[in-house]
């Protein structure tokens, strides 16, 4: 028996996810598998609205069908949803994997491209990195890499970033693979990344995802490298730091109390298209109803002028 899924393409960042409204479609959920969807849908992952402990929160699967605890650039985009057609109010909280991260309308990061921030809380410990001990800044993993030196955050999603002179893309894959092969280091995996700095408060970054490999964007990276540029002193405590990668950009503003590091993250969440997920027998295909095609332009001149600042 066939099974219509309805289904939104968002990204936020150049970081692209099919969205699925697990509130309203909640009874077709429960009978599909998400982990092979996820894996079928192809992107950059797959996203459910859904209800959590009397909140609305995000579940994120990776595209290998892997479960991620946060996705920076995808929680934008729940968010909007979440705004769009559940509540009006500005700022709100969502959940995801355990986490409660407050959410915010924001002016638009260009133009008028639908703009959300969220606020990170950034931990400098973790289960999923045993033996880096705490506050893991700055330092060697010979294990990993000779001449690199690591910093270990946790935004919800274990991350090591580094800061390089110049990113080698083959070599950020080459390590990404290799992490995979340390399990006394990295027991459930990590997510990779290197920085560069491009200029005062201006930061590029590039990362090898946990469960899909090189990206064009990933928010949480993008965030957990600002953070670690702040703590290197390298940019300003408190203050917007722009934040680019392949995919596009963002801002973050890290600020540091003896609470602890929590860093805000703002960029676009836009839609690209929309249609169905036919749903047969475990086999899962996307059919297009229609494009938006004035967000599409719109990120399109994002891009350009982005591409001119930097040249």
């Amino acid at each position: 028996m066939e099974e219509i899924l309805k289904y939104t393409l968002c990204h936020g960042s150049g970081n692209r996810f099919v969205m699925v409204d697990g509130v309203a479609q909640e009874g077709l959920l429960q009978r599909i598998d998400l982990d092979e969807l996820a894996r079928q849908v192809g992107y950059d992952g797959l996203l459910v609205v859904a209800r959590e402990e009397g909140d609305y929160a995000m579940q994120m699967y990776n595209s290998d069908g892997t479960r991620a605890e946060m996705c920076g650039n995808g929680i934008r985009c729940v968010a909007r949803w979440v705004r769009e057609h559940y509540t009006k109010h500005g700022g709100f909280t969502l959940r995801s994997g355990g986490r409660c991260y407050p959410i915010a309308c924001e002016d638009p990061i260009h133009g008028d491209l639908p703009t959300f921030g969220v606020e990170i809380e950034v931990r400098r410990s973790g289960s999923d990195f045993p033996r880096g001990g705490e506050s893991f800044l700055a330092q060697p993993i010979a294990e990993l890499a000779s001449g690199v030196e690591f910093s270990y955050l946790n935004l919800g999603n274990p991350h090591i970033v580094a800061r390089v002179q110049q990113i080698d893309y083959s070599l950020l894959e080459e390590l990404g693979e290799r992490i995979k092969r340390l399990p006394e280091w990295f027991p459930r995996g990590i997510n990779l990344s290197f920085f560069t700095l491009e200029g005062q408060q201006r930061i590029f970054v590039a990362t090898y995802e946990r469960g899909v490999g090189l990206t064009e964007s990933c928010g949480t990276a993008m965030t957990a490298s600002a953070t670690a540029a702040t703590l290197l002193g390298l940019t300003q405590e408190g203050e917007e730091i722009e934040v680019m990668n392949r995919g596009g950009m963002v801002r973050c503003c890290c600020q540091i109390t003896e609470q602890g590091i929590r860093t805000r993250l703002v960029g676009n969440a836009s839609y690209e298209s929309h249609g169905e997920i036919l749903c047969q027998e475990g086999r899962f295909e996307l059919s297009p109803k229609g494009e938006f095609q004035e967000e599409i332009k719109a990120y399109r001149a994002f891009l350009k002028a982005l591409q001119e600042k930097r040249a």
